[in-house]
């Protein structure tokens, strides 16, 4: 760590105040990660003696972060206090623009959903996006106290005009938001520090610190949505990669579809978005004759389990099988499938797909283990909301999140 020199031109009080800062910040993380824990438990994560820690500790209950819960029973001797994030400590907004939905969400300190909003819109032009996120703010900012407001999460497709063709994206819609930047339109309507990450990055990092991640290292993350996209979580990190599209399944090549509701490709490959989605799902249904005029009707056929969404599963996870174990294989990790259908419609098709990786295994290598996510369709706009909070609070964050902190600081005194 880099000194800088105070104003008796000596850098210790500034690198002094760095260190204490970012340990308070492991503190955090840890919490945001686990959930609760004592204060001995804590101070060997943070590698810090009791007495260094029960002070950090006593700082940010100070600054309304931490507080203290129940003891801890079930141990001989003294029961220690259990220590969480204080909920009403901070809070984050996040917005989601999808394909077919826009969402947003209010979480307090913990990660937990206060307040929600969500409008069901097949290909949303930006302007319809923008008046969302205008009304979302006003409407999730009321009641919170002033200051509280960590920042604003935008989870978005990285492209969300490419692909028209696998997608079935009207002209208007593909013409409209190829080269239009959402986090320069966001940031001229909002006082609020705004960040942007991809959906896919963003619903890993909310299974990270709300689902499985609490008690995985690591994980391949896929999800079912619109189009098909992931994420990756490494050493209980989210990663994102250079250009932020880590993790992005959805254009892995794939043979093409054996449905005969599906577009034919350009070449002699598909992509995997063209055939496990939900876009997919919808084409072929309604190639089927079935009326799918909103979700719940969606919802429905597919609990139903009625031939044409059998066929799609069919076809979808025949896709997935060499995307999901080669990007399982290079990492070494197991593997995370969430997505936007009924919660025992995805359990089957998780099952179909284990049963396929186990098939496609070699001799010596057992299937990665894949297990179901825990979030579903909020997971997006869940990991946009929980970005803001975890950007500005965890070890290492920029200058920013220092400032915000004093500032939350001073609204606390």
């Amino acid at each position: 760590m880099t000194a800088t020199r105070d104003d008796h031109g000596s850098g210790h009080g500034s690198n002094a105040t760095s260190i204490r800062l970012f340990n308070e910040r492991v503190i955090l993380a840890t919490l945001r990660r686990v959930g609760q824990a004592s204060k001995a438990d804590l101070a060997r994560h943070a590698r810090l003696t009791q007495n260094a820690a029960g002070q950090i500790v006593r700082e940010l209950e100070r600054q309304r972060l931490v507080r203290a819960g129940a003891k801890r029973a079930g141990r001989r001797g003294q029961p220690p206090t259990m220590l969480t994030l204080d909920a009403e400590g901070a809070y984050g907004i996040g917005v989601k623009v999808g394909r077919r939905s826009l969402d947003a969400l209010l979480v307090d300190f913990k990660g937990r959903t206060v307040d929600r909003r969500r409008a069901e819109a097949d290909f949303p032009l930006p302007g319809a996006a923008l008046a969302f996120v205008d009304e979302a703010l006003e409407a999730l900012g009321q009641g919170v106290p002033a200051g509280r407001i960590a920042g604003l999460g935008i989870a978005t497709p990285y492209n969300l005009g490419a692909w028209q063709r696998e997608l079935g994206m009207p002209a208007p819609v593909h013409a409209a938001w190829n080269g239009f930047d959402v986090l320069d339109a966001v940031r001229h309507r909002t006082a609020l520090p705004v960040w942007h990450e991809n959906d896919g990055t963003a619903a890993a990092l909310a299974e990270l610190f709300m689902g499985r991640g609490r008690t995985m290292a690591g994980f391949v993350y896929v999800f079912i949505g619109a189009a098909t996209g992931g994420g990756v979580v490494l050493d209980t990190d989210y990663y994102r990669g250079p250009s932020g599209n880590a993790g992005d399944i959805g254009l892995a090549p794939v043979p093409p579809s054996g449905l005969a509701s599906a577009p034919k490709p350009r070449g002699g490959h598909d992509i995997l978005l063209a055939r496990a989605s939900i876009v997919a799902l919808l084409r072929h249904l309604r190639a089927a004759g079935h009326e799918v005029p909103d979700r719940d009707a969606l919802d429905r056929l597919a609990l139903e389990g009625v031939p044409a969404f059998a066929e799609w599963r069919a076809d979808a996870v025949d896709a997935l099988v060499v995307p999901v174990l080669t990007a399982a294989r290079l990492l070494d990790l197991p593997v995370v499938v969430d997505g936007d259908l009924p919660r025992p419609a995805l359990a089957r098709l998780i099952e179909a797909l284990g049963e396929a990786l186990a098939l496609a295994s070699p001799e010596a290598r057992e299937p990665p283990p894949i297990v179901q996510g825990t979030l579903g369709r909020d997971a997006g706009a869940l990991g946009a909301a929980i970005l803001p909070l975890h950007l500005n609070f965890r070890p290492g964050a920029a200058p920013l999140a220092a400032a915000e902190v004093n500032r939350i600081e001073e609204n606390a005194a």
